[in-house]
């Protein structure tokens, strides 16, 4: 099997030690570790297309790899070597170790590779116009994307935590109780206009089934208010294990577009079902798109990929024509 192994050196457990690992258990491979998104792109493409490239360095290397690469999008096998991870845990990925070692035995018996196809979202904001969408599992603007600024942000400094435990998932939520929230209470969400672009939008009833929307069509408004969050995604997660995008496999033809209309207090309140992706559930708004435009009554902060892209006035989403196939671990394993 011709592979492929790019090591994120700046990725939060990207680091030698996951070098030297593939290179002990898959010494066919070409192995590069890099801090640069665009090397790793040169090194992929200056031979035949690989079979497999194993992404170690988390949702962010994925995402720069599938940018920045000119080619087909090659097979993915994604670490969860990153901080959320919302691609390794959606395919099940166990910890990079023991992937890399399923990874090894996988090529030498010779077996074909377990695949989970995705589509993309393809997101642009008026300050990227001219340049093709940026494509990602999942984008979106609001609280998400602050709080990857506040995450970096409460590692050093005031804070209830002490600095040695500000690192994943403690540290996300430390920055979201101590910054994202109180913030937000201050300033009061943004409000937002969001336009069906696309086919008829759909939706999901109350036993979780895909219905046709009323007044859904193209060019329709589909939603106006306060949107704390709004956002697109292909894939169930946002990391964490946090269900942000609990339709999103329903239909391969379609995104599951969200928007929270809740207040900072209510949701920092209902956490648990937030993350649990409970539907129906009050605050809650939920379309089945392959299109759509959201504009703002001010500036938001938008990210994608939980990469932060600036501040946008008005994004669009479209469902891109181009899939990428990631190793099943979940299958993998069993």
């Amino acid at each position: 099997m011709d592979i492929v192994a790019v090591v994120n050196l700046r990725a939060r457990r990207g680091s030698q030690a996951v070098v030297r690992k593939l290179e002990a258990e898959l010494p066919q491979a070409r192995v590069m570790a890099s801090r640069s998104i665009d090397e790793v792109a040169s090194f992929v493409e200056a031979a035949s297309p690989p079979e497999l490239v194993l992404s170690a360095g988390g949702d962010g290397t994925a995402l720069g790899l599938l940018n920045t690469l000119r080619g087909a999008l090659p097979t993915l096998g994604v670490l969860a070597l990153g901080t959320g991870n919302a691609w390794a845990h959606a395919t099940e990925a166990p910890p990079w170790r023991t992937a890399i070692e399923q990874v090894g035995r996988l090529a030498r018996s010779g077996a074909p590779t377990p695949l989970v196809r995705y589509r993309l979202v393809g997101v642009q904001g008026t300050t990227a116009t001219g340049r093709p969408p940026l494509l990602a599992h999942y984008a979106g603007t609001g609280w998400d994307a602050e709080i990857i600024d506040d995450f970096h942000g409460q590692k050093q400094g005031p804070g209830l935590l002490p600095t040695s435990r500000r690192l994943g998932l403690a540290g996300y939520l430390h920055g979201v109780f101590t910054r994202t929230v109180p913030r937000n209470i201050m300033r009061g969400a943004a409000e937002v206009e969001l336009i069906n672009t696309g086919n008829d939008a759909l939706t999901v009833d109350d036993r979780g089934k895909v219905v046709a929307l009323p007044g859904g069509e193209h060019g329709k408004v589909l939603y106006r208010g306060p949107a704390g969050v709004c956002a697109a995604g292909t894939c169930p997660e946002w990391g964490f294990g946090f269900r942000a995008f609990p339709f999103a496999r329903l239909r391969s033809d379609r995104f599951n577009m969200r928007v929270c209309s809740g207040g900072p207090a209510w949701a920092a309140l209902h956490m648990r079902a937030l993350w649990k992706g409970t539907h129906p559930y009050p605050n809650m708004h939920t379309w089945l798109l392959d299109g759509c435009r959201a504009v703002f009554s001010r500036p938001v902060p938008l990210q994608a990929g939980g990469d932060r892209l600036g501040h946008e006035s008005v994004v669009d989403y479209t469902l891109s024509e181009r899939t990428v196939d990631l190793v099943d671990w979940r299958a993998l394993r069993s």
